[in-house]
């Protein structure tokens, strides 16, 4: 197709639910675009390499693909070969590396300019998630290249000072890869204690490991400063500064508001920032414009996951199915 085609829906993100998004159009005969700044399912990409998923394949599955995983809950490898395998199944029409810039016009037909081209829809749904937009410190000092926002393995932290900012699933098990790869790890944290949520089969090991001294913990504890050989905290007992390598913050992630607000979103003054969105279709105020996935849930990052997404793109296009893509699609057909 040309740039000067008319799709019935152009998707940006062509993550799980992207790619959801871009099924229930094939399975309605519906011309589609899915944009993807970064590669296909480009957060679970990034994710931790021998990250496994909480849930079972059956539970990932999508477009009727079987997910097979050699062991009860599949691996994240396993997982981008099972997504691979979809946009095979599917045939889906994915532009990735191309990010989105901005979005424009109306119900019926928006231009959606790229960082290559500009596009043609009937309808937009926004499914870009939240994995690349990490919350910041905002201390001086975050800026220097020893402070990681993302967790790839835990080999290059061997034998090396290491503090691990947060007090979720993630910090935890980025706590003990690194201490059982020889790291001398100290966890901050916030909060008074670690999360409830976190696994149920990792917490008894983490906190061993902080009541041992194994791992050292500072609760009701922050950064204040980041120094190239240490970090300054503030703990209960004052200021201390520890000798430090490497600062891991895995203190979560969160939508990328600016992009949502320069298309028009507007965004709650809930304690989550909620985009607005309708609950039955996920239109958003923008006549035309939906939302699916994880951003839906604004902050409330663990409200919305690849589980209880599925049904997102059922409803959009039930929407779009009942509006007939708001008579355009009617009318160019006559």
């Amino acid at each position: 197709m040309s740039q000067d085609t008319l799709y019935d829906v152009i998707i940006v993100g062509a993550g799980p639910v992207g790619f959801s998004c871009g099924i229930e159009a094939k399975k309605r005969g519906l011309s589609h675009l899915m944009l993807e700044k970064g590669c296909m399912v480009n957060s679970i990409f990034h994710f931790p390499t021998n990250m496994t998923f909480f849930s079972t394949s059956e539970r990932l599955e999508i477009g009727e693909v079987p997910f097979i995983s050699h062991g009860y809950k599949p691996t994240r490898r396993e997982a981008l070969e099972y997504y691979r395998r979809v946009r095979e199944s599917w045939d889906l029409n994915i532009h990735t590396l191309e990010p989105v810039l901005s979005v424009s016009g109306a119900a019926g037909h928006f231009e959606v300019h790229s960082d290559q081209a500009v596009y043609h829809s009937r309808a937009v749904i926004v499914a870009t998630g939240f994995y690349d937009q990490p919350n910041l410190l905002g201390v001086p000092g975050e800026d220097l290249p020893k402070v990681k926002h993302y967790f790839d393995e835990p080999h290059p932290y061997a034998f090396h000072k290491v503090m691990v900012v947060g007090a979720g699933n993630s910090s935890v098990d980025v706590a003990l890869e690194t201490y059982r790869r020889g790291a001398e790890v100290v966890m901050v944290v916030r909060e008074e204690a670690l999360k409830d949520s976190v696994k149920y089969w990792v917490k008894p090991d983490i906190e061993n490991r902080l009541s041992e001294g194994a791992i050292r913990g500072y609760f009701n504890s922050e950064i204040v400063e980041i120094r190239p050989r240490e970090v300054v905290i503030q703990t209960p007992e004052g200021r201390k500064t520890l000798a430090n390598d490497f600062v891991l913050a895995m203190t979560g992630y969160r939508p990328n508001y600016r992009f949502l607000k320069e298309i028009g979103i507007a965004i709650g003054e809930d304690e989550y920032r909620t985009p607005q969105y309708d609950e039955h279709t996920f239109e958003s105020n923008i006549p035309g414009i939906f939302l699916a996935g994880v951003v839906c849930g604004g902050l409330h990052t663990s409200k919305w996951f690849i589980e209880n997404a599925h049904d997102h793109a059922f409803k959009i296009f039930n929407r779009l199915g009942a509006e007939a893509l708001y008579g355009q699609k009617k009318e160019n057909e006559n």
